[in-house]
């Protein structure tokens, strides 16, 4: 609680009610907030851009860093420029990207909307199901559409029999396939951002339009989707560059026809010369943050006049649903139609081959049910460890990344000098990297820079190397959530003797719950299924299941 008497710092309440004033006045308490505020943007920036030093380094050498004959030079970019590969891969990323984004965004929002915000018959019962795509690996969900809806599908094959047909109507390994799948899989990312922000806002503007007779897709389109843009552009920006990032699903659908990304595009580059390519594969990740960083630029230019989406106000946050009328039937057949393509076929085709020995054209689902799939892997020590290991880097690991990107947060938050600034240019470029490569570059700082080899081999490497990287997908969950907060709120606490740590603490913090809450969830799902980033930090001990 804040007391208005105090002028200096307030008082702290003691559980037996005694006050204890703070000893320091407020210009301290002002010098020890400034010097944290400047604290956290330091080892922020120290844990990012280390290993972007080593990625930009490794790509002006001719070896492995680390190689006694190595030279400078620019032969790793005039390499991959000469390959056509790589404008292939580059061209299909940017097809990929695109389509995930005018897939996703549309889709996230309307989905958050129906959930949060009207009366979606069983709407309680579907939101978990919607996040089904964010925590299972993108290889698993690529190897369910395989075994579901490949040539020799479970319901490729039954479509045949049914029917007397040589083929099924469709493929799921071309391009436009390939882009709909991958985008139709992001959507709940995007519906994390949406909802988290929709929860935030109160409903009386959205109550005063239908007062006006609004209908509820009119309220949506003009009042509730203008109000969380902040929130849908940051979804935006990260889904358009996790295009250029996406692995699992183009290499295990693109592959067999061809259809290489930038992404499977490393994977081919590892040993393209015969020996470790690290220059060719760093090179590549230089020209995608080369591609993507304009981005961030993007989005501080659209959000230059942040209070117009401020929707967290002094008053209670009341919360009421829209009726949707007759056209609730329409939205929960659109929402099935997007289960049914997205959770239900891959993970059908996953559940019914755990229970198979074999599967294909001509085999009974009978004579080839098994148990000994479980039993065979509840056998296995190691992977009975890395189920354990990727349960606590979910749950403890995702909640010290939100404590940390909520510091991070607060330190930028209502500032704009140079250090905001930075901030905003730092979120963005780990992700731009590939996993593959980000996991080697904290193999090299962990190898090489004094004073934290003793990390290599502890799970601290893998949280330190996924905290990174995923620095933007939590970060702007809450910074979404911070802008929708009225600055009147915290001035009001500083007027009434709170220092700024005090105000954050007592008026912002409580406030932006839901966005910290969404960014745990976000990063525990993510961290759960995360494989790229841990494959070159494994080590006996610290086993994950992605990997």
């Amino acid at each position: 609680m804040l007391d208005s008497r105090t002028t200096v710092s307030p008082p702290i309440l003691k559980p037996d009610g005694e006050r204890k004033v703070p000893h320091l006045p407020a210009g301290g308490w002002r010098g020890l907030s400034a010097m944290f505020r400047w604290a956290v943007i330091a080892v922020l920036t120290i844990v990012v851009l280390m290993p972007l030093s080593f990625i930009v380094f490794q790509s002006l050498l001719s070896t492995p860093f680390f190689d006694a004959n190595q030279s400078f030079g620019i032969g790793a970019f005039q390499f991959i420029f000469d390959d056509p590969d790589f404008w292939l891969a580059l061209k299909n990323s940017l097809i990929i990207a695109g389509g995930m984004l005018f897939i996703a965004i549309p889709l996230g929002a309307v989905l958050a909307f129906l959930m949060i915000r009207t009366d979606l018959p069983g709407r309680r019962w579907i939101e978990p199901m919607l996040l089904t795509p964010v925590f299972i690996s993108p290889m698993v969900l690529a190897f369910g559409y395989v075994v579901s809806a490949g040539p020799v599908g479970f319901y490729s094959v039954w479509w045949k029999t049914l029917f007397g047909v040589e083929e099924a109507p469709w493929s799921i390994y071309t391009m436009s396939a390939i882009t709909l799948i991958v985008g139709l899989t992001h959507v709940p990312h995007v519906y994390l951002y949406s909802s988290a922000a929709l929860r935030s806002l109160g409903s009386d503007v959205e109550e005063a339009a239908r007062v006006a007779g609004a209908k509820p897709f009119r309220v949506a389109w003009d009042v509730s989707f203008p109000m969380t843009m902040p929130a849908l552009l940051f979804a935006g920006v990260l889904v358009f560059f996790l295009g250029f990032e996406v692995f699992g699903l183009p290499l295990v659908l693109g592959d067999p026809e061809g259809h290489l990304v930038l992404a499977s595009y490393l994977y081919k580059l590892t040993n393209k010369l015969g020996v470790p390519s690290y220059h060719l594969m760093v090179a590549v990740a230089v020209c995608i943050i080369g591609i993507t960083f304009p981005l961030v630029l993007l989005r501080r230019y659209l959000l230059r006049n942040a209070n117009k989406f401020v929707t967290v106000k002094g008053k209670a946050d009341r919360q009421s649903v829209l009726p949707l009328g007759p056209w609730r039937w329409v939205a929960l057949a659109i929402v099935g139609l997007w289960l049914f393509l997205t959770v239900f076929v891959p993970l059908s085709g996953i559940v019914l081959r755990s229970f198979v020995t074999n599967w294909g054209e001509g085999v009974s689902l009978v004579d080839a049910f098994t148990l000994a799939n479980f039993t065979d892997l509840f056998e296995q020590d190691n992977l009975v460890r890395a189920i354990f290991n990727t349960l606590g880097i979910g749950v403890i690991g995702g909640a010290l990344a939100v404590a940390f990107y909520a510091l991070v947060a607060f330190a930028g938050h209502r500032h704009n000098d140079w250090g905001t600034k930075l901030l905003d240019y730092l979120v963005l470029p780990p992700r731009a990297v590939p996993g593959l490569l980000a996991g080697l570059a904290f193999l090299w700082i962990f190898l090489f820079v004094p004073g934290v080899k003793e990390l290599k081999n502890s799970m601290w490497s893998i949280w330190i190397a996924y905290t990174v990287v995923w620095l933007a997908y939590g970060m702007w969950l809450i910074q979404s959530a911070l802008l929708q907060v009225a600055p009147e709120l915290e001035e009001a606490g500083r007027s009434a003797g709170g220092t700024r740590t005090r105000v954050s603490l007592d008026v912002t913090l409580p406030l932006v719950r839901f966005g910290l809450l969404s960014a745990w969830l976000l990063l525990f799902m993510i961290f759960e299924r995360e494989y790229s980033t841990a494959v070159y930090l494994l080590s006996p001990g610290t086993e994950v299941i992605g990997a």
